[in-house]
C-alpha cells in the first residue's frame, strides 16, 4: 500500500496535531515496512526526526494550479506517486474523491464554542461537507467521546466512524532529578479552552499559605493574552521534549483543568512520566485517565490542589495508577488500528 498523510501539522512547532502527524506517520512505516508513506503539504514543512526509508516527503506545488492544493494539486501529487489512500490528518481530504480518504476528526471544538477558536474558519466551514457528502470515506476520531458526538453532530452512520486513541512518545518516561522548588505544572498550547485562569486563580489562593510554583509550558496562540509577571508563576513558552519529561517528572502534579478536549495528549505523557494528574471532569478527558487521575471541577480545583500537597502517600498512590495506565496506550497500537481503517476505506471505495 502507498499512503499519504496531510503533512500540514508538521508546520506548527509543537502542539497535539503536530505529535499526531510525526508519531502516527513514524509508527506506520516502522510497522508497516513493505508499505510506502508520503507526507504532503503545499507548505514546507519538516520531517519526522528518526523516519525511517519508506517515510518520505512528496514535492512541493509546482505549478499555479498546484497550488490550488486541495482542489487540483494534491491529488496530482498523488498520482505521481501512485498513492492508493490518503489521510488527512487534519479535518480535511481533497475535495475531488478520486481514491478512498480517511478523514481523522480530533474533536468538535471548531463548532462548540466561537471564542475558542480564533483561525478555524475554513475548518468550521469545510469539514462538515465534506463529512456530509461522502468525500471522506472514512472518518477517525482519537477518543470515543468524540465518535458519540460526530455521530449525533453531523448524523454519521456509525459503521463509519472510528475511534483510534493515540499515545505518548517513548521520549516521556519518568526522569529522577532534583527539583530545586516544588511546582504545579500544565503542559499544552496556551488558548482559551484550556481553563488556564481557573488553573492560576486556584494557585494563587494556595499560593497564599503554601509556598509553591506554578509552571505553564506550551506555545501560547495569539488569542490567548499574554500573562502578567508575578512572583511563582513561570510561563515557560515551547520547550524540548527532554524538558518537558523532566517537568512532567518532578511536577508535585500536572494539572488539566481544560474546559473541552478530543482527547488530552499532554495528559497521557505526564502519566506515562508518572506525575500524579489532576483533570477536569471533561468525557474525552476521563476517558483517557481512566480511574489514574483525580477528577475535579473548577471551583474544587483549590482544595484538590491542596490535598495533593498535603498529602505526599496519597499522590504517589496516583502516581503509580498513571503509569499503569499509560502502559496501556501505544503508538504501535494506534498504527494498527489505523492501517485497518485504510483497508475497510479501500473496501468501501471499490464497492461505491
Amino acid at each position: 500500500m502507498r499512503v499519504a498523510l496531510d503533512a500540514t501539522p508538521l508546520t506548527l512547532t509543537s502542539g497535539g496535531l503536530a505529535r499526531y502527524a510525526a508519531e502516527l506517520s513514524r509508527a506506520l512505516a516502522a510497522e508497516y515496512e513493505r508499505d510506502e508513506f508520503f507526507l504532503l503539504s503545499d507548505q514546507p514543512f519538516a520531517m519526522p526526526s528518526g523516519s525511517p526509508a519508506n517515510l518520505r516527503a512528496g514535492r512541493q506545488p509546482q505549478t499555479w494550479t498546484d497550488r490550488k492544493w486541495w482542489t487540483y494539486g494534491l491529488n496530482r501529487e498523488m498520482d505521481r506517486l501512485h498513492c492508493d489512500v490518503f489521510h488527512g490528518t487534519n479535518f480535511e481530504v481533497p475535495y475531488l474523491a478520486q481514491r478512498p480518504s480517511v478523514l481523522t476528526l480530533h474533536d468538535l471544538s471548531p463548532w462548540m464554542n466561537r471564542e475558542w477558536h480564533h483561525a478555524a474558519g475554513r475548518i468550521s466551514g469545510r469539514t462538515p461537507w465534506l463529512i456530509g457528502l461522502g468525500i471522506a470515506t472514512m472518518i477517525v476520531t482519537v477518543s470515543d467521546a468524540v465518535r458519540t458526538q460526530a455521530i449525533e453532530y453531523f448524523g454519521i452512520a456509525p459503521n463509519r466512524i472510528v475511534t483510534v486513541p493515540l499515545a505518548a512518545s517513548e521520549i516521556f518516561h519518568p526522569i529522577a532529578m532534583p527539583v530545586a522548588r516544588p511546582y504545579f505544572l500544565f503542559a499544552g498550547t496556551l488558548e482559551p479552552r484550556k481553563n488556564i485562569a481557573a488553573l492560576v486563580d486556584a494557585w494563587r489562593a494556595l499560593r497564599r499559605d503554601a509556598d509553591i510554583d506554578l509552571v505553564l509550558a506550551g506555545r501560547r496562540r495569539d488569542d490567548f493574552a499574554e500573562m502578567a509577571p508575578e512572583p511563582g508563576l513561570l510561563v515557560a513558552g515551547e520547550v524540548s521534549d527532554e524538558e518537558l519529561a523532566a517537568l512532567y517528572s518532578g511536577a508535585i502534579a500536572f494539572v488539566f483543568p481544560s474546559l473541552y478536549e478530543g482527547f488530552g495528549l499532554p495528559l497521557l505523557e505526564a502519566m506515562q512520566c508518572g506525575a500524579c494528574v489532576i483533570i477536569s471532569r471533561d468525557p474525552a478527558i476521563a476517558e483517557v485517565a481512566g480511574g489514574a487521575a483525580i477528577r475535579c471541577t473548577p471551583p474544587e480545583l483549590h482544595e484538590t490542589m491542596r490535598s495533593v500537597l498535603a498529602n505526599p502517600e496519597w499522590a504517589q498512590e496516583w502516581r503509580r495508577r498513571a503509569l499503569q495506565r499509560a502502559a496501556e496506550f501505544s503508538w504501535a497500537r494506534t498504527a494498527r488500528r489505523t492501517r485497518e481503517v485504510y483497508d475497510e476505506a479501500q473496501r468501501r471505495f471499490v464497492s461505491s
